[in-house]
């Protein structure tokens, strides 16, 4: 019997003694999952959660931040490790499919093996966030009817100078913080009726996600000028140098009018062309050259802005916000029962490490969106 106490009591220490990451990274988890259920992603080919999971080390403390971005590119991580956060959301999955081998001569498995190195937990979304209400398909709506209006923009240069005769530098659009829809200019908000496109299986829905679903048809009362839209668009997602859109060929940008717009972040077409009938206006990311040829060929419009120039701007827009005060009260709730389960334990004679009482000391809460992260594709603007 005593070897047996001895056995569960080794045992108990030995699980006590597990790695597992910081108590701020699943603060931060745990509030990603409040705010986009994982259960309204797209498994059938998403790769969504807790993607990398950092060790935690009490003796090297990461800042109690996030940093946000589209893509987990070197450059963020590299924006990462100096700002020594303690995770990144990572909309899109860094890791898609299944790994045989984790090396340094891949450069994206060489940018999880130096987060993990350096403490950092990467999170990603991915389509959890597209169907969620309020989530990025919302938020395109917002654009599209002029609800949101950017305070600043900015463009990411890729180098000073440009030895092109005939083109500029690369710009790389990002959008600045926006207010809320409250907050809007009344004036540029157009009466507009809203509707999920592919509601997501019932058995999959939380409580309190009812309207989740896959793209958004916005249905205007009355049919709006094409060039309104354009203008709303090109500020809601931050100024791009050029909009690439698509007009069936017997018509001119000022002559149409937009009833219906249907909207996808990412690559949109399998949501938005599904069925016989399709919107006026088909706003996404990016769309085939055939799929968008079909598309004209029926009436209807396209703009796609490049992939991830649909679903950045959000970021700042509405995820940054609604992280943050998710995430304070997330860790006030996690400080208040550590510190209350160490006063106990500290009475009844247990010893506490002065570092692990340090951690929930920290009340401080961050939330930043990356400022290395930007889409693949500039444009060069014809100086003539």
């Amino acid at each position: 019997m005593n070897c047996l106490r001895s056995s569960v009591s080794h045992l108990s220490t030995m699980a006590s003694q597990l790695p597992s990451s910081s108590p701020f990274t699943r603060a931060v988890v745990s509030s990603m999952r409040k705010l986009y259920p994982e259960a309204l992603a797209d498994k059938s080919f998403d790769n969504t959660g807790l993607l990398l999971e950092a060790p935690f080390e009490p003796s090297r403390r990461q800042k109690n931040s996030v940093l946000l971005a589209i893509d987990l590119t070197t450059a963020v991580a590299d924006e990462a490790i100096k700002r020594r956060d303690s995770a990144i959301v990572a909309y899109h999955p860094i890791i898609f499919r299944g790994l045989k081998a984790i090396t340094l001569d891949d450069t994206q498995q060489r940018s999880l093996l130096r987060l993990a190195q350096n403490g950092i937990s990467v999170y990603s979304p991915h389509t959890a966030v597209d169907t969620v209400p309020g989530g990025m398909a919302d938020w395109l709506c917002d654009v599209v009817t002029g609800t949101f209006q950017p305070v600043t923009t900015t463009t990411h240069p890729a180098s000073q100078n440009c030895n092109s005769t005939l083109y500029s530098v690369p710009t790389y659009p990002q959008a600045g913080a926006v207010p809320t829809s409250s907050s809007a200019n009344a004036s540029q908000q157009v009466s507009h009726t809203r509707s999920t496109i592919h509601p997501s299986p019932t058995a999959s829905i939380p409580e309190g996600f009812e309207s989740a679903g896959a793209g958004r048809l916005v249905t205007f009362n009355e049919a709006q000028p094409l060039t309104t839209l354009i203008d709303h668009i090109g500020r809601g997602v931050g100024l791009p140098g050029g909009i690439p859109i698509a007009i069936p060929q017997s018509q001119s940008v000022d002559d149409i009018r937009i009833r219906t717009v249907g909207m996808c972040p990412g690559s949109g077409s399998g949501v938005l062309m599904r069925g016989s009938e399709i919107p006026d206006l088909l706003f996404t990311g990016e769309m085939s050259h055939h799929e968008t040829l079909a598309a004209i060929e029926r009436g209807s419009v396209v703009i796609s802005l490049a992939h991830s120039n649909s679903e950045r701007g959000y970021l700042r827009a509405v995820m940054q916000t609604k992280l943050l005060q998710e995430l304070s009260q997330q860790w006030k709730s996690d400080r208040e029962s550590a510190i209350q389960a160490l006063q106990d334990s500290t009475k009844q004679g247990a010893a506490s490490s002065s570092s692990e009482s340090e951690i929930y000391q920290d009340g401080s809460v961050e939330v930043s969106v990356s400022e290395a992260d930007r889409d693949p594709y500039g444009i060069m603007v014809w100086r003539q």
